[in-house]
């Protein structure tokens, strides 16, 4: 129980920040209700494929996909548009995750087998890319005003 938990505490707030992208980068109208029922939504399915024997990285994946037909469904976005979008919000999570991961071994003067090991360090270490990742949804609505009618809910 404890892992799922602090799965959440990290996964929702990820997942939000990767939808708010997605839904940014595409001059989508940031609608954060449904965004963060979603994030919900996805960090649970990911939650349980990472909790069954499968190829890792398969979670990716089906993250990847299920936020693009997320989109493609429930906005005017064209299904290749929000994959395009989706993938490059999850390869923009990629590179917080390794660039804040980095930057927490090398102040801490740790291994990051340490880090992993302990769950709650690793889910701390998880936020600061999250609520980057909101941040830059936020930034990018800002600067590339929304267009209205996105939205088919």
């Amino acid at each position: 129980m404890t892992q799922l938990l602090l799965f959440c505490a990290q996964g929702i707030p990820e997942m939000t920040g990767v939808v708010a992208f997605s839904l940014a980068l595409t001059r989508v109208k940031q609608r954060w209700g449904v965004i963060l029922v979603f994030a919900v939504i996805l960090t649970v399915v990911i939650y349980i494929i990472r909790s069954i024997p499968v190829t890792f990285g398969l979670h990716t994946v089906v993250g990847i996909l299920l936020c693009a037909l997320f989109i493609a469904r429930f906005t005017v976005v064209p299904p290749s548009i929000s994959f395009i979008v989706v993938f490059a919000s999850f390869a923009v999570l990629s590179l917080l995750e390794l660039t804040v991961s980095e930057l927490f071994i090398f102040f801490l003067h740790t291994e990051v087998s340490q880090l992993i090991s302990d769950d709650y360090a690793w889910m701390l270490i998880g936020l600061p890319q999250a609520i980057i990742m909101i941040a830059i949804a936020l930034a990018i609505a800002k600067y590339r005003k929304p267009m209205e009618g996105m939205w088919k809910i």
